[in-house]
């Protein structure tokens, strides 16, 4: 948003931190306990939901109505709430949820404040962790048991140099799997399940690609906000803005980008 009043900006990143604290400290008192009970949201398939999910997004959704009445949200649990302000907090209280309730510490908090044209700013958090990702306004950094770090995704100019991950090896449709497949066959890793955490990990340098389908917009704008700020590139596969779900193609290098975009264009 070019031209953001200052006192905004500082509003929207203090703002958003403050929901990652609020989210942290309702989820982290449930994860790896006895007795945490998984609703399924499917009448066909699993796609859990738990109190910890319910808990956080009421959370932030309660800082959001005293410092952003104006703005909209959009929320997995809680839905669409209006707003007259043209800004939207897009939130996903536990992006991962099956690996929540597995133990494993690879989910995290999204949060995206976005306008018209996509994400103004992003964070990906991993409360057990303590690491957190924020990109846009202006940063790009993160912060967590090494201290506080620039983000800079990292150059990778092939494919055959890359490492790839996707959350669910099916990846979508039988289409959209061909099409990860074909790219997954020249990279040099391939890696499953990392749910939010692969994108940050992007963001960190760390990897270079994720290919996914089958997204909501509140899987995918804090990611973006987080991997842009850092150097990277986020679109859909067909090289359009991806803010609004479905197939995503996130990358470290442009070059990178566009050599998976290549092939993921040609799915139908």
């Amino acid at each position: 948003m070019t031209g953001l009043d200052p006192h905004l900006r500082s509003d929207l990143i203090d703002t958003a931190h403050a929901l990652a604290d609020a989210a942290r400290a309702a989820v982290l008192p449930y994860f790896r306990q006895a007795g945490l009970k998984a609703e399924n949201k499917l009448a066909s398939g699993f796609d859990p939901v738990t109190e910890a999910d319910r808990a956080a997004e009421a959370a932030m959704r309660d800082i959001l109505a005293i410092r952003r009445p104006a703005d909209a949200i959009l929320g997995e649990e809680m839905g669409r709430s209006a707003g007259t302000s043209g800004l939207t907090w897009v939130l996903d209280p536990i992006d991962g949820t099956r690996a929540f309730i597995s133990g494993a510490p690879t989910w995290g908090v999204l949060i995206a404040v976005s306008n018209a044209a996509g994400p103004l700013l992003g964070i990906v958090d991993q409360p057990y962790i303590g690491e957190r990702f924020i990109g846009g306004l202006g940063l790009a950094e993160t912060t967590g048991p090494a201290g506080r770090r620039a983000l800079r995704s990292r150059d990778c100019a092939d494919l055959a140099s890359a490492t790839l991950f996707t959350t669910f090896p099916e990846v979508g449709t039988p289409a959209e799997r061909a099409g990860f497949e074909a790219v997954a066959a020249r990279v040099r890793l391939v890696r499953y399940g990392m749910d939010c955490y692969a994108y940050a990990l992007i963001a960190a340098g760390q990897a270079d690609l994720v290919i996914e389908a089958g997204l909501n917009a509140y899987d995918i704008q804090g990611p973006i906000g987080v991997i842009e700020a850092a150097g990277g590139v986020v679109t859909d596969w067909q090289g359009g803005p991806a803010h609004h779900g479905g197939r995503a193609l996130a990358a470290g290098d442009p070059a990178v980008h566009a050599a998976a975009l290549e092939i993921l264009s040609q799915v139908p």
